[in-house]
């Protein structure tokens, strides 16, 4: 075990454990040192070698792109705190040093939004956010290919994170706040292993943040990988006029295999194309040679033609794997413990961070 940095605790002050360094355990951490706590976080892994590292990183009304998550009652939540991150991340994007920016996101869709009741809801949902607009004009004004078959659109403004950028800033916000960083793994049962876990890290509660690792922590028999891929390509006015825009075409499972678009502009200087839905699936060891990496590239370039002139980054593909669960998000105490849950974000942990943060730090300072 490797401490970065350290804390004290306050004189009767409260303490948390929180395990997990991705977004969530970070956005918690900071939350609960915001409240007062004493906080450690502990991990086995940090930025850049976690998901969160290399995500899409778009802010998204839920349910997201990638089609998982449907579950009305979970839905309702997941809106009241992905709006909690937004007013986080547009506060935030003033600062370059965040990575955070704000831009403007077009959705697309295959049939007139008036014709898919659900599509229709999301649209009104988001209609009072700065920049909406609903018009199909977008899809010529943007110049999409024949390829997209796309006949309707809208746009607003969404926060776009450069994700190494962010995670960096993130970690050093917590440091600087005081808490206590421990690289180490923590692999046994919390439940069964409470007392002892509260004990060694002297904590009064344990926030469990492990993202895919909570299927053997909690365990949590509806947790699931859902591996997703990213392919990065130069973004200059040397090969095609700058893209400042993000560009979407949701997942549609009235067709099956592979459909969904994702193109977002990360930075000044690098465009990621997606996406990738494989439910199941653990290996990240995938390159550009993966036929369904190829056929995301292909889809991309397709929807949007200026993309065939794209230059590929050097180690262009990257991968993760979200950390995804039926039902969506676990953010509760376990019943008749000192245990805070929260994880099971699958491919919205940026958009859910601090929502679920703020949620889960409130929860932890109860019983703290």
């Amino acid at each position: 075990m490797s401490v970065l940095s350290a804390s004290r605790r306050t004189e009767g002050g409260s303490r948390a454990l929180v395990i997990g360094a991705g977004v969530s355990g970070l956005t918690t951490a900071l939350c609960l040192r915001r409240r007062g706590l004493a906080v450690t976080v502990v991990a086995d892994k940090l930025s850049p070698d976690i998901v969160s590292a290399v995500a899409g990183a778009l802010w998204e009304w839920p349910p997201a792109v990638c089609g998982h998550h449907q579950d009305t009652i979970s839905l309702k939540r997941s809106k009241e705190w992905c709006m909690v991150s937004y007013r986080a991340f547009t506060e935030l994007s003033g600062d370059p040093a965040t990575g955070v920016r704000l831009r403007p996101a077009v959705s697309y869709f295959r049939r007139p939004v008036a014709e898919v009741p659900r599509e229709l809801a999301k649209m009104r949902e988001l209609s009072h956010l700065p920049g909406f607009r609903h018009d199909a004009a977008l899809i010529t004004e943007n110049r999409l290919g024949e390829g997209a078959k796309a006949v309707d659109a809208y746009t607003h403004l969404a926060p776009v994170i450069d994700t190494e950028a962010y995670m960096d800033w993130l970690l050093a916000r917590v440091l600087t706040a005081g808490a206590t960083l421990v690289q180490g793994m923590i692999d046994s049962g919390l439940v069964t292993h409470e007392q002892d876990l509260l004990r060694r890290y002297d904590a009064d509660v344990i926030v469990n943040c492990a993202g895919l690792g909570a299927m053997f922590l909690s365990p949590d028999a509806s947790m699931y990988p859902l591996r997703g891929a990213l392919f990065h390509v130069r973004n200059d006015d040397r090969m095609f006029p700058r893209i400042t825009t993000a560009h979407l075409m949701a997942h549609d499972d009235a067709h099956p295999g592979q459909n969904m678009v994702f193109v977002v502009p990360r930075n000044d200087t690098t465009l990621v194309l997606g996406g990738l839905v494989e439910e199941g699936e653990w290996s990240i060891d995938l390159a550009y040679r993966h036929e369904p990496v190829r056929a995301m590239v292909r889809r991309c370039s397709e929807f949007l033609p200026m993309l065939r002139d794209a230059i590929p980054l050097p180690d262009p593909v990257r991968v993760g794997v979200r950390p995804a669960r039926k039902g969506n998000v676990r953010l509760e105490t376990e019943f008749g413990t000192r245990i805070v849950h929260n994880y099971g974000h699958g491919g919205s942990g940026f958009t859910l961070s601090w929502g679920c943060a703020e949620e889960a730090a409130e929860l932890a300072a109860r019983i703290a």
